[in-house]
């Protein structure tokens, strides 16, 4: 038994599919494109021959049926060696015809693919789209680089999710904050209702202390009412011709005091630049612009619940901190 002899070597080309990512369509494709044409060429071709034949035997017979020295057996005869004439050269020139055009596209498409579309495998060849990478690379190597960028991938797809979240907390503290906003104005609606306003409030507390320093410097209730009692004794024993201190020590001790406290007086009147009781008038003067005392009340009243509200609206950011 003989041996086969060995087949040729063939060309090492790239892989076909890089051809396929470079060009943007598949060679071989193409070249069955370009061989239906060309069969479908050919049998176009054919087709008119047929007709060709089938118009040129129509005439024939026609011609034998027009002749009178041709018997009717001889003129079926005719037609039927014509008909069978025609088909036979119809099937040998078809089939010559195609055995040609698989010959030669056979050996176009051979031709092509070894001499058009066919890269050496040696030839480096970097497409636009992977200019930069390292194509040298081992399957280890490259593995463990895929490894990495997949890890990589995750580890922003999990920054992306955390600034999602994050955006979700900022959009809810907005609304708490729009919230919290249109509490405070309400608050400062209802507190701009006040009368007197804030300014003169805050003036208060020092209005309220130099009263007090004032009324402080004042005698007693048990001191106005010895010199009541002293002057009235004196006034009715001046009635009597005496003096107040010649009637008694008791007498003499309350002319005495009367005396300094109207000294005091005479000197608390020049410093203050009034007279009387010009000291109280003023204090009593400035508790009339300051407001009534049911004003004060209500001013009072109004800063107490307040205060509430802002304590009650702060436990209730703070369950809704502690919910969130």
């Amino acid at each position: 038994m003989s041996q086969s002899a060995p087949a040729p070597p063939t060309l090492q080309t790239a892989p076909p599919l890089l051809l396929c990512e470079a060009l943007g369509f598949s060679p071989q494709l193409l070249l069955d494109d370009i061989i239906n044409i060309a069969n479908n060429a050919v049998q176009d071709g054919i087709n008119g021959m047929e007709q060709f034949l089938n118009n040129w035997a129509d005439a024939r017979v026609a011609r034998a049926e027009e002749s009178t020295t041709t018997s009717a057996e001889d003129k079926a005869e005719a037609l039927e060696a014509t008909t069978y004439e025609v088909e036979q050269g119809l099937v040998a020139f078809q089939t010559l015809l195609e055995h040609h055009t698989d010959i030669a596209f056979d050996f176009f498409e051979a031709w092509c693919l070894r001499n058009i579309f066919m890269i050496p495998k040696g030839l480096p060849v970097v497409l636009p789209h992977q200019e930069g990478l390292d194509l040298s690379m081992k399957p280890e190597e490259a593995r463990a680089k895929e490894a990495e960028l997949r890890d990589e991938v995750d580890r922003l797809r999990e920054q992306l999710d955390g600034q999602r979240k994050l955006n979700r907390l900022l959009q809810r503290s907005i609304h708490a904050a729009d919230r919290q906003h249109s509490r405070a104005l309400t608050r400062l609606s209802s507190l701009l209702t006040l009368s007197p306003p804030l300014s003169t409030l805050s003036t208060l507390s020092t209005s309220l202390q130099e009263m007090h320093a004032h009324l402080s410097t004042l005698p007693s209730t048990s001191e106005l009412a010895l010199l009541t009692n002293t002057s009235t004794s004196s006034s009715n024993q001046q009635q009597q011709g005496k003096r107040q201190w010649e009637t008694s020590k008791t007498g003499y001790m309350n002319w005495a005091l009367r005396q300094l406290m109207t000294k005091n007086d005479r000197e608390r009147e020049m410093v203050a630049g009034g007279t009387g009781t010009a000291a109280v008038d003023k204090l009593v003067k400035s508790a009339t612009e300051l407001g009534s005392a049911g004003d004060i009340k209500a001013a009072i009243g109004l800063l107490e619940e307040a205060g509430g509200r802002r304590r009650g609206n702060d436990d209730l950011d703070d369950d809704s901190r502690m919910e969130e």
